[in-house]
């Protein structure tokens, strides 16, 4: 397909200068199905919205005559340096987008020197994926099945292969309404590999064979602490009183989170909810954030609430439907070089002098 903006740029490449590019490039070239599975929110996507929306509505307070000649973007997150607070979120099925799926995003993640959370969902074995980036930083996000037994094997196999923590997904015990996947009658055509024996070899759809436990409460917390000895990290908190409870039982982060607006709409964007869950931690655990972010400001308004990092889901995807690893790393190189100009403009040439200061709440 001609490129679009032919006449003005050099190919597409130079086309392609920030995430929003990157999603109008999706949207034109991936099937109807899969860009709604990806696009996709719950019920009127309020809360999808809201999320990119909300931090528009946070203006920042730069600080000048600042020595800004080395700004150094460097963070670390339980204790691992990452280059940058910007990590991937997991999502689900990477092969739908583009032929190697979730090996190519290891490979980006690692030649990028962040965090990579991979999913329970993944369409690539984990054994592959780890193969594809030994040397990554990876932590596994874990959907609870029913079967006990089947998340111990499960987290066993994770550990054994180098991931570095694990992260519990706790708003879906059930499927949010997601309109567009019931009208394309999605959930018949997904499949997973990896709630199963690498040995088995077949793919089984999904949505028979990996039931999400809806039983999953507070107390249950301890059985998992039992029987893994990697950090555990809480994806989907969004009130003061679930992040209380989340220090109190005795894990190692939290990711604030509404699942990217596909769960239950009309909840707070996760930039909204990040203050109150911050400020509910009182420092005692990491607290990190997913939901919304498109602009190196966007990351910085988030650390300057308290988030330790953030993390990407739908521009990941973008940037993989576009050109595979190299996709992905260049989406990650225009949103690092964004956040790095965001630092030097606002005076920090640190993260660690990333403060509340920097940001006020406007009106708009």
């Amino acid at each position: 397909m001609e490129d679009k903006m032919g006449s003005e740029c050099e190919g597409p490449e130079m086309s392609l200068v920030c995430l929003t590019d990157f999603q109008a490039h999706a949207r034109e070239h991936l099937s109807k199905s899969t860009r709604d599975f990806i696009e996709g929110g719950a019920d009127d996507s309020v809360t999808r919205d809201e999320n990119i929306a909300a931090f528009k509505r946070i203006r920042l307070r730069p600080r000048y005559l600042r020595d800004v000649s080395e700004v150094d973007t460097r963070t670390t997150i339980q204790g691992e340096e990452i280059s940058a607070p910007i990590c991937i979120a997991p999502t689900g099925f990477h092969c739908l987008v583009w032929p190697d799926g979730e090996m190519s995003t290891a490979r980006a993640a690692q030649a990028a020197g962040i965090c990579y959370i991979t999913s329970t969902f993944a369409s690539c074995s984990l054994e592959d994926i780890v193969i594809a980036a030994p040397e990554g930083l990876r932590w596994f996000q874990l959907y609870v099945h029913p079967d006990l037994q089947l998340n111990k094997q499960l987290i066993q196999r994770v550990e054994s292969l180098g991931f570095k923590a694990l992260v519990i997904t706790l708003d879906a015990p059930v499927c949010g309404n997601r309109r567009h996947d019931i009208r394309n009658q999605l959930r018949k055509n997904l499949t997973l590999t990896d709630l199963q024996s690498p040995k088995k070899g077949n793919s089984i759809p999904y949505f028979q064979m990996t039931p999400i436990s809806t039983s999953l409460c507070w107390n249950d917390l301890s059985w998992f602490q039992s029987i893994t000895q990697l950090p555990i990290i809480l994806k989907g908190i969004l009130t003061k009183e679930d992040a209380e409870l989340a220090v109190k039982h005795n894990v190692q982060g939290i990711i604030v989170s509404n699942h990217g607006g596909r769960q239950l709409d009309e909840v707070l964007a996760s930039i909204d909810a990040l203050t109150e869950v911050v400020a509910a931690v009182k420092g005692k655990i990491e607290v990190y954030l997913d939901g919304g972010v498109r602009t190196g400001n966007d990351v910085l308004k988030a650390l300057a609430l308290g988030a330790r990092c953030i993390f990407l889901g739908r521009p990941i995807l973008w940037g993989l439907a576009y050109k595979g690893e190299h996709g992905v790393k260049e989406v990650l190189n225009i949103l690092t070089n964004e956040f790095h100009t965001s630092m030097a403009l606002t005076g920090c040439r640190s993260v660690a002098e990333i403060s509340r200061n920097l940001i006020q709440f406007s009106r708009l």
